[in-house]
């Protein structure tokens, strides 16, 4: 069995307390505050325009909420993630410049990106408008024996023992929840899985959330508010190591054997990195299933970015998933740069990864791990957010695969947010995600 740390209850209860602000920090906040803001603004309140309508973008510096005259300004037009197609250099007589940006002929989104220069430092800001979003097709096409390949994937994986081993966490405990280090058997013998499990210990039978997270490596804290609100909850790490760790042994992990590990295995389908990762999240399934206090039924899945991708293939591999909430995912349309258009993070096939990524076995295997090509199967009803700002996660590819979704959907915009989320975005997907859980 895990041994926890050696901390006393109350060492370790602030520790904590102070590593969920930073940790919840760097994964969800808006971007940090400044006093000069460059703000810029399509013409439609809604960033949408038809194909071949021209739209305008207006870019304003401000200072104290004021706009700022004699501001130097660079401004770049550009579809997302390519070379731009207009730029300027200029002073700001009275702090404004409205930009005539041009259309586009195919669905996709047009992005105008502005730096203003004030006192040495610089500012950026920008707008992103989409072009009949809804109408983007993908570009990656599907393997004649995916679901052969991912069917027997499951089938192999099912017959290694779970060998689940649950360490509880005094320390994490609350009144109301019980909160466990788990590690149990992944796909193949001797490969481990890890999360972090709240179970709430009134007796009784519960609903339960899967929660798989973004790229990276680090600790995790479980999700015990969820577990309050009478949730069984599992946060998962995919790499195959400890979720309590203290933070500098992941740092060194990503700078060092888990450096690009959207890499690794690449060239081969049946070695590629997320092959493990895939299959893991339909193990943590098994396991919320051997649970006593699960209800049998009720299962749901949900994380961003990566965690976003990872929700729409759980919930296309496995048909225990009942419903799904993905923020911003990854992996998404990953040869659209094949095409001279936006693909999904990790960028595999961008022109700056192109030399090492782009050969025939690498563009192959990506899709079998494409996540368009298991929003293709997903049937169970889902929430989608994000906004078209992503830069990590071009929206291009994301409506690749919202798009081709046949089964219920909803999909709410926040449409200034980059990689990160408001808490309007929660207000909506959470309620949603819980009534749906809790219906009798």
């Amino acid at each position: 069995m895990l041994k926890t740390l050696p901390y006393s209850r109350s060492f370790f209860k602030i520790f904590l307390f102070c590593w969920l602000l930073i940790g919840y920090a760097g994964a969800h906040a808006q971007p940090t505050e400044k006093m000069i803001k460059v703000v810029v603004a399509p013409d439609h309140s809604n960033w949408q325009y038809k194909t071949g309508e021209p739209v305008k973008f207006t870019i304003t510096v401000l200072q104290n909420g004021n706009p700022l005259k004699s501001a130097r300004l660079k401004y770049e037009v550009m579809p997302e993630k390519m070379p731009a197609t207009k730029t300027e250099t200029l002073t700001l007589a009275n702090g404004t410049k409205e930009v005539v940006a041009g259309t586009m002929k195919k669905p996709g989104f047009l992005r105008c990106t502005a730096t203003a220069t004030v006192d040495g430092k610089e500012y950026v800001g920008l707008a992103t408008a989409g072009f009949e979003p809804l109408k983007i097709e993908p570009t990656t096409t599907v393997p004649a024996d995916f679901q052969a390949f991912w069917d027997k994937a499951k089938t192999e994986a099912a017959k290694i023992p779970l060998d689940a081993r649950l360490t509880l966490l005094p320390e994490r405990c609350t009144e109301t929840v019980n909160v466990y280090h788990v590690n149990l058997q992944n796909y193949a013998l001797n490969t481990r899985l890890y999360g972090i499990l709240c179970v709430p210990k009134k007796e009784g039978k519960y609903p339960a959330i899967l929660k798989v997270p973004g790229a990276g490596a680090r600790p995790y804290n479980g999700d015990i508010a969820g577990a309050e609100k009478g949730f069984i909850t599992f946060e998962i790490g995919i790499h195959g190591v400890p979720v309590t760790m203290e933070p500098s042994v992941y740092t060194n992990l990503m700078a060092g054997a888990l450096r690009n590990y959207w890499t690794h295995g690449l060239d081969d389908k049946d070695q590629y990195y997320y092959k493990r990762v895939y299959l893991g999240c339909v193990r943590a399934n098994d396991f919320i299933f051997s649970l006593p206090q699960f209800d049998g039924q009720n299962l749901a899945v949900t994380g961003g970015s990566q965690g976003g991708a990872l929700s729409i293939v759980t919930a296309a591999l496995d048909n225990r998933v009942k419903y799904l909430v993905a923020y911003y995912p990854a992996l998404s349309d990953l040869t659209g740069y094949l095409h001279e258009r936006a693909g999904g993070w990790p960028h595999l096939f961008s022109k700056d990864n192109y030399t090492f990524n782009g050969k025939k076995d690498k563009i192959e295997t990506s899709k079998y791990y494409d996540v368009v090509n298991f929003a293709r199967l997903v049937k169970v009803p889902g929430y989608y957010s994000w906004g078209f700002n992503d830069e990590t996660c071009p929206p291009t590819s994301m409506y690749a695969a919202y798009n081709v979704i046949t089964a219920p959907k909803e999909l709410y915009l926040a449409l200034e947010t980059g990689h990160w989320t408001y808490p309007e975005q929660y207000e909506k997907t959470n309620p949603w995600l819980y009534s749906k859980l809790q219906k009798k």
